[in-house]
């Protein structure tokens, strides 16, 4: 049975005992009292009634841990896809309207069925192109966000405002109305979480921390009732509508297909980069290895059952899944725990959960960002990288300022701008031999600050790197800069084993090469070239012009080999004699004079 289970949900089933699933079970509670208010506020920027919110915090998330790769991803509804579902539907139906509902539905069941197809046909490769980099600014970039939209409810003071600019500006015009309770209850949230984190570790220090926070809150607006926000009580939950998903077939107009379409695709691409980004952010702390494809089919899996299950497009979300990590959560059954827990308590207990200060959820996943933005990590950077630091800058400025999926797209593609110009710069490093040391040893000859002897007809040149279409122009200056020299070596032999790859542009670069080198007498040789190098050499026609015989295993058979075909005439007057094959000639004679 378990390994039947472990097929189906993963290698994590068979670590599941007692102490597994009393942390999941804790962690499910923080995440489950978390997501309340978040659902109700995010189905509202999707323009649909709250108990959608709800449904779509519950039955996704359900799916999207069982099916997926992470152990800590939650799934459940977000500001950014709730905000980006209501600006490609409002255009369509009317908001809130039963047609803009259905549309919704259908959005959902196509983001799914696309997310799933992605997975299915194995191109959750493309999610290693997110650099580490990237990673760190948009993990960055995700808790500023959450530490501004949760300054409102922090200090007590109503902002409509969802754009980071608009909201910071409100608030700080609006900052002489802060109230001092409820930023005294957020407070409160903070130092009793780090006191039981110093303390007592290993009780749920975020749950008890709610639970007290609920009670001061509660005793405030009781005794002191206008010392809340805005001159009342403080800001609490209030009305838990119900829970209890509804099912529905989505019952779109067919008509509207093509539109659905196009923001389906749209959305997908949104989705996915934002829940791999968030599962390999967490991935990063929990040192978890993350399945891109099996991520994407559960995502798409979880999207499927949700669009008949009154839910809307879901996706991984920062806001659940770092409180999950955080809390203790030990395997997906934590985000499981969290939708049974949700249900359970909006059915029993809903009236309690309306206490809930908002101030206090607030104070929560403020400590929660602080601990995202990893400091060190962003020292490291500005140490040893500053290319990388700049590309992680340059993604958090995007994610704060931007839409989340443009700030990784950008991240990613400064990525890979920032690869390529690193690989289009190869290094071919000229060679000599350490005369001095023991088994006269190969050295790079820029290394050394006195100058080597070197051989007036063979150079000796390491090829370092990918040799690709961008490559190429800077290779060729390089051979150009070899050859240059009226008495610049006519032979070279390349040692090519860490010449990783090459392509069509790159084979004719060294077909120009060696006419270049016969043309003038002298050759081209490589030593030990890659399987993948020879057998496009071979495709291309090149290793005929070259010849087998031009190829070697060994440099000391390269050497050996090539000696024979130099000028005995001008070996006859050399004084350099750097191979050991040159103690075979008759001592130097003097040079001629002109």
């Amino acid at each position: 049975m378990i390994e039947i289970a472990s097929r189906l949900f993963g290698p994590w089933v068979r670590s599941i005992d007692g102490r597994t699933l009393r942390a999941d079970a804790i962690a499910g509670v923080l995440g489950a009292l978390l997501v309340l208010p978040q659902s109700f506020a995010f189905a509202t920027l999707a323009g649909l009634p709250p108990e959608y919110g709800l449904a779509t915090a519950i039955v996704p998330c359900v799916i999207a841990a069982l099916f997926g790769s992470s152990l800590h991803v939650v799934s459940g509804p977000t500001n950014m896809i709730s905000l980006a579902l209501f600006a490609t539907l409002a255009p369509l139906a009317l908001v809130g309207s039963p047609a803009y509902i259905q549309l919704a539905l259908g959005v959902t069941l196509l983001v799914g069925a696309m997310q799933w197809l992605i997975g299915a046909l194995r191109l959750g490769g493309l999610a290693n192109f997110i650099s580490p980099a990237a990673l760190r600014g948009f993990t960055s970039g995700a808790a500023a966000l959450i530490v501004v939209h949760s300054l409102p409810n922090l200090l007590g003071v109503a902002v409509a405002e969802h754009r980071v600019g608009a909201l910071l500006s409100t608030l700080f015009e609006r900052l002489p109305e802060t109230s001092l309770a409820t930023l005294a209850v957020a407070g409160f949230a903070i130092g009793a979480t780090l006191a039981l984190r110093r303390t007592w570790p290993r009780l749920p220090q975020m749950l008890i921390s709610l639970m007290a926070a609920t009670a001061l809150a509660a005793a405030i607006n009781r005794w002191w009732p206008g010392a809340g926000d805005a001159g009342g009580a403080i800001a609490v939950l209030g009305n838990v509508p119900a829970a209890w998903p509804h099912f529905q077939w989505p019952a779109f107009d067919p008509g509207r297909l093509p539109d659905l379409l196009g923001i389906a695709f749209a959305l997908t691409i949104v989705t996915l980069a934002q829940s791999i980004s968030i599962a390999k952010a967490v991935a990063e702390r929990s040192g978890q290895r993350i399945d891109a494809n099996r991520e994407f089919r559960g995502q798409g899996l979880s999207n499927l059952v949700g669009a008949f299950a009154s839910s809307y497009v879901a996706c991984g979300s920062i806001n659940r899944s770092m409180p999950n990590f955080e809390a203790g959560a030990r395997t997906p059954l934590a985000a499981v725990f969290a939708s049974v827990w949700l249900l359970l308590l909006v059915a029993l207990v809903a009236p309690l959960l309306g206490l809930i200060p908002l101030a206090a959820i607030a104070g929560l996943l403020l400590l929660i960002a602080w601990s995202l933005f990893d400091w060190e990590g962003w020292e490291r950077l500005w140490r040893f990288s500053r290319r990388d630091f700049a590309i992680a800058a340059a993604t958090f400025a995007a994610t704060v300022t931007i839409r989340l999926e443009i700030a990784i797209l950008l991240g990613t593609i400064l990525s890979l701008l920032s690869y390529l110009y690193r690989t289009s710069k190869p290094s071919l490093k000229v060679m000599g031999f350490d005369t001095e040391a023991p088994g006269r040893p190969f050295i790079i000859r820029a290394d050394v600050a006195a100058p080597l002897a070197e051989c007036p007809q063979l150079k000796l040149a390491r090829m370092e790197g990918e040799v690709y279409f961008g490559a190429v122009a800077h290779v060729e200056e390089q051979l150009h800069d070899l050859r240059a020299p009226l008495a610049a070596p006519k032979h070279l032999l390349v040692m090519a084993k860490s010449m990783n790859f090459i392509d069509l542009a790159a084979a004719e670069m060294w077909r120009n090469e060696l006419h270049k080198r016969r043309g003038v007498g002298g050759d081209l040789y490589f030593h030990r070239p890659r399987a993948p190098v020879l057998e496009l050499w071979q495709r291309v026609g090149f290793l005929g012009e070259l010849g087998t015989d031009h190829v070697f295993p060994a440099k000391h058979v390269a050497i050996a080999t090539i000696f024979e075909r130099l000028d005995r005439g001008i070996c006859a007057h050399c004084t350099v004699r750097v191979f050991a094959e040159c103690k075979t000639l008759p001592p130097p004679v003097a040079p001629l004079l002109a």
